[in-house]
Parts: C-alpha cells; structure tokens; sequence
C-alpha cells in the first residue's frame, strides 16, 4: 500500500511539473504533497524575472495545503529537471523549502521521495536531508 501511495504521488508531481513556470532557468520542478488527513495539494515552481520573489514547487504544495487549513504532512514526492531531458535525475528540495517543512512536520517521520519517474525513486526523512535543522521546536 505505501508503495502505491509513492507512486501516485510521484505521478502528480509529474503531472505538476508541466505547470512549471520557468521560462529563465527551463528547470521545471513538480511536487505532490500528502497531508495526514489523506488529501494531496500538488505545486510547480514559478519563477519571476526579479528571481528573489520566485517560489518552488514544494513551498508551492505546502503554501496551498496550509492556505487550505491544512498543516500536518505525511510526505511529498519531487520531480524535476530542464524543461527538454530526455530522463530525468533526483531533484532535491533547496534549503528554503526544507526550512519550510520542518515548520510544519516531524523531522524523523516526515518522507521526501524524490523520483526519476514513478519506477526509480528514493525515500528519505527530512532528518536526512536537513540534520541540525531549526524548527519551532527550538523556540
């Protein structure tokens, strides 16, 4: 059933993905978030010519989830590369989105796949990726 549940998401952040406005880096990332009470916000990432105001995909999902009253996250699949890759490689979250995250999720439990497509895929907690990390926790 998990694995299913990587898949669908993986494949929504796929479908994201072709949302993507990038026309500065064509680097078109697409992220899929599932929220603890089952429901799925999906984000791309939208850049801006003054590049400081652009937003990525995963901050994207989070942002809509939480604007929708939700803020507690089981995992979120990523997907990403230039706009015309014949395949694409492990797109990881930059640094901002994992501060955002770990705002709202428990570091330890919290999954971040990070997909190719919806075959070859990587599971990590947020801990993983973002260790020493600073949250409301140390507030």
């Amino acid at each position: 059933m998990v694995e299913k549940m990587e898949k669908k998401l993986i494949k929504l952040a796929l479908e994201a993905r072709k949302k993507s406005y990038a026309p500065y880096s064509n680097f078109l990332v697409g992220a899929a978030l599932l929220c603890k009470n089952g429901e799925i916000y999906t984000g791309c990432n939208i850049e801006n010519a003054a590049f400081t105001p652009t937003n990525c995909a995963e901050r994207t999902a989070i942002f809509k989830a939480v604007s929708e009253g939700n803020t507690q996250f089981d995992k979120i699949a990523i997907v990403g590369g230039k706009k015309d890759a014949q395949s694409l490689d492990y797109c990881t979250p930059c640094g901002v989105c994992r501060q955002v995250m770990t705002e709202f999720v428990d570091v330890d439990n919290f999954q971040i796949i990070l997909a190719k497509n919806e075959n070859e895929y990587k599971v990590y907690s947020l801990n993983e990726l973002f260790p020493l990390n600073f949250g409301p926790k140390d507030l």
